[in-house]
């Protein structure tokens, strides 16, 4: 920090905010200019003069699963395969203890659970582990645009090539699951809870499954007494019995990525730090608060 910015800091609160706005205005002019530019530029010539391309993401889970809307838009006029990268790094800035591929964006054994789920959707070519496969679209570079990252975060793929989708309609497809029916599921991060809600009053309510990790469901299940917990054999399994729920409940997690992504009926927990995720359409609600979270479920839950 130089002398200017610290003496402003220190007395002159508005002239401060104002260099730091210049400050990261200038930051991002010189970032898009030198770098972005370029990259939207390539992204563009790709989608104009090839018939097939080749999309890479190296995670999160549930950022993988909202490219998906992007990329089925463009596979109505192109041939799309969708590559997954494992264990590559998180930055050091972001290194969370509580993450649960460690020091990873996806570990090789996430990638082996989500791959079942990309196979079988109709409008990708190839799903794939990354092996260093000729890349058209690298869809990591939404991490170094010059964003406001509290938007919904499926859009931020929209602002790579320009290409919006509809997000009313689902961009995921699986068969419905041979076992479970009409449950209320819920994947509920600990890492995102908002701590002015509870799951209490649905203790009242009997075929409650719980899919996260166990030491999330071992968490709820001290509101919820009878909470049911499966433990999933993939990513596609979950996605199949979601698919078949009447309520999917959850946080900032992959689960709600799917639920969204297949528009069942769904309650969001928000947060006052975690508001990167938006229902669209269908019968998708958030909340923030305990009573408005009772009210939308039973709004829900009684149709």
């Amino acid at each position: 920090m130089n002398i200017e910015k610290i003496l402003l800091k220190i007395f002159n609160k508005k002239k401060y905010i104002k260099f730091k706005y210049n400050e990261i205005k200038i930051k991002n002019k010189n970032l898009y200019d030198k770098k972005i530019k370029i990259k939207l530029g390539e992204i563009s010539l790709a989608l104009k003069k090839k018939n097939e391309i080749n999309f890479l993401h190296s995670g999160h889970l549930g950022d993988a699963i909202n490219a998906l809307a992007l990329i089925k838009e463009i596979s109505k006029t192109k041939k799309c395969n969708y590559y997954i990268e494992a264990n590559k790094r998180l930055p050091d800035h972001i290194l969370d203890r509580s993450h649960p591929f460690g020091k990873f964006f996806l570990t090789d054994k996430a990638v082996d659970m989500l791959l079942p789920l990309l196979k079988v959707q109709k409008y990708i070519n190839i799903a794939e582990k990354y092996s260093n496969q000729l890349i058209d679209i690298n869809l990591n570079l939404f991490r170094e645009l010059p964003l406001n990252f509290n938007s919904d975060s499926i859009r931020w793929y929209f602002h790579l090539t320009g290409i919006h989708a509809h997000l009313h309609e689902a961009y995921v497809q699986v068969a419905n699951h041979d076992h479970f029916q009409n449950k209320i599921v819920i994947i509920r991060s600990t890492r995102r809870k908002n701590y002015l809600i509870n799951y209490k009053f649905l203790n009242r309510n009997k075929d409650i499954l719980f899919l996260g990790l166990e030491d999330e469901y071992l968490d709820l299940k001290n509101e919820i007494h009878d909470l049911e917990f499966y433990d999933l054999k993939d990513f596609l399994e979950m996605a199949q019995i979601i698919k078949n729920c009447k309520l999917f409940i959850g946080n900032l997690t992959f689960g709600f990525s799917l639920a969204e992504a297949m528009k069942v009926p769904r309650l969001l927990e928000s947060g006052p730090n975690s508001p990167l995720v938006y229902p669209n359409g269908g019968k998708g609600y958030d909340f923030y608060f305990q009573e408005h979270f009772e009210q939308l479920f039973e709004k829900i839950y009684s149709q």
